[in-house]
């Protein structure tokens, strides 16, 4: 597989090969299911966060290379830009103190890694979007020195055939064009990952599904792209336009993006599974000597790595994963929707939130997923990615009338999701002290209406008031970002604006 990566060259059979393979894994996936191979319940949880490298005046460094190698960490790995890192948390046990437990590895590892930045005169920064990111940054050049990036950008543009195309139209419209994936990188996210068993996975899915507009709405940390103020949350549809290989005829047909929120309730993971096989076409059609079915035949476990493979191309801001651990196959639920920081307890408080709520919601007797189309759900998430904490999201009624209201993201979170949120960590047996902690965080966000999104645009908007010009206003703001960040006090405490000489 690696030779394949290194050559970047495929020729008229391996698309067919590779299509047959998939195919195989889809079958020796359900074979596995079928035979109940997979690992018992373990309250098993994943963290990854993806980071930026900033310099003392705000601006990105594209050093990550060299800050690695400082690092010299195999939680620390490179990302898609070269102004990228990302840092891997080991899975943790859901229960007891697990939450502070995150939190102070998180701010040791972080803490280390900036320290090494030093050494090169950058910083870490967690946030969604960098604000002072310039189009000029968004060239092949500038993404990660490892060949399975540029194979794959190579192979992005080569199935779209012409220039990526971006035009978010929110506060302020951009329109832009690139030649590279290389935008898709200014996405740095929280992800979290929840193994599960399969017979729980579909329904703690669609409970992922259901509350990502929730998390989105609240963990809004990206309002600003390339100069202009566009959605709250301007990730999704950044990504989407950045990974888009569909020229506008196959747009125009209804082919479906390659990143997407998804179109239905699921009712098994193979559905999930079988969808990517159905849907997309291979951008990395690279086999392994595996024969999967055969391997199943004779009691061991299939790698399926063309299944992983093909799954990592496809970008569902939940999505199923596959893996192997100790032998032994298991399940895990993605969790993509959210944004970097601000800062560690807003972090881990947007943790508790999710954990709780998919605990809480994949148990209810009545799901709300029965109770909402599955519109409503996509919906919301595009409300949600547009007006931050302002949105007003879709939501079933209470009682057994039925039908769907709108209600403000913050009074839905205050007066029903908390207290669910808080009972899902109480079926976690996580410490009562942390669970109110975190969670009391999100409730003073919702009290103030603020967030790393509104925190953002307020006070570049004062800058620019003080007679700042737009790109001194967002350089002046991500500098207080980065010092308020360091701080570590969550994001709904921070003194809007930048101080004065």
């Amino acid at each position: 597989m690696g030779e394949k990566v290194v050559a970047g060259a495929f020729d008229l059979s391996d698309r067919q090969r590779y299509r047959k393979k998939l195919q195989q894994c889809l079958e020796a996936l359900s074979g596995l299911l079928a035979e109940r191979r997979f690992d018992r319940p373990r309250n098993l949880m994943g963290m990854e966060i993806e980071l930026n490298l900033t310099g003392a005046d705000a601006m990105p460094k594209m050093l990550n290379g060299q800050v690695l190698e400082r690092i010299a960490s195999h939680d620390f790995q490179t990302e898609l830009g070269m102004f990228n890192l990302e840092v891997n948390i080991v899975p943790h046990h859901l229960s007891g103190r697990v939450l502070d437990q995150l939190a102070e590895e998180l701010r040791t590892g972080l803490g280390y890694a900036d320290r090494k930045a030093g050494e090169v005169d950058a910083g870490i920064m967690m946030i969604g979007i960098l604000p002072t990111l310039g189009r000029d940054d968004m060239v092949r050049s500038n993404l990660s020195d490892v060949d399975r990036y540029a194979l794959l950008n190579d192979q992005m543009l080569a199935a779209r055939g012409e220039s990526f195309s971006l035009d978010i139209e929110g506060v302020e419209r951009l329109v832009a064009t690139a030649g590279s994936i290389t935008p898709e990188a200014a996405c740095t996210s929280l992800q979290l990952h929840l193994q599960v068993t399969p017979e729980r996975f579909a329904d703690v899915w669609n409970a992922a599904q259901t509350v990502a507009a929730v998390q989105v709405a609240l963990g809004a940390n990206s309002p600003f792209l390339f100069g202009r103020e566009v959605w709250r949350e301007s990730r999704p549809p950044l990504f989407e336009q950045a990974t888009d290989t569909r020229p506008p005829e196959l747009r125009n047909q209804g082919v479906r993006p390659r990143t997407w929120f998804g179109e239905k309730w699921i009712g098994s993971v193979e559905e999930l599974f079988e969808e990517n096989l159905r849907y997309f076409p291979p951008l990395l059609p690279i086999c392994d000597e595996e024969e999967p079915l055969r391997v199943l035949a004779d009691g061991g476990v299939p790698q399926l790595k063309e299944l992983v493979l093909h799954n990592g191309t496809v970008y569902r801001w939940n999505r199923p994963v596959y893996g192997i651990a100790d032998g032994v196959p298991h399940l895990r639920v993605e969790n993509r929707v959210l944004p970097a920081g601000p800062t560690v307890a807003d972090v881990i408080a947007n943790t508790a939130l999710y954990y709780g709520l998919v605990r809480a919601l994949a148990g209810e007797s009545r799901p709300v997923w029965t109770r909402m189309p599955f519109s409503a759900a996509a919906e919301n998430f595009e409300t949600a990615c547009r007006h931050g904490i302002e949105a007003e999201l879709l939501w079933p009624r209470p009682g057994r009338s039925g039908g769907l209201t709108r209600v403000p993201v913050t009074k839905l979170v205050r007066d029903e999701l908390l207290p669910l949120a808080a009972a899902g960590l109480d079926g976690w047996n996580i410490e009562p002290a942390d669970r109110d902690h975190y969670l009391g965080i999100i409730e003073e966000r919702c009290k103030r209406r603020t967030n790393g999104a509104s925190w953002q645009a307020d006070t570049y908007h004062r800058g620019r008031e003080a007679g700042l010009d737009r790109g001194a206003a967002l350089a002046a703001m991500t500098r207080r970002y980065a010092e308020l960040m360091q701080g570590g006090d969550p994001v709904h405490t921070w003194p809007a604006g930048v101080p004065g000489p």
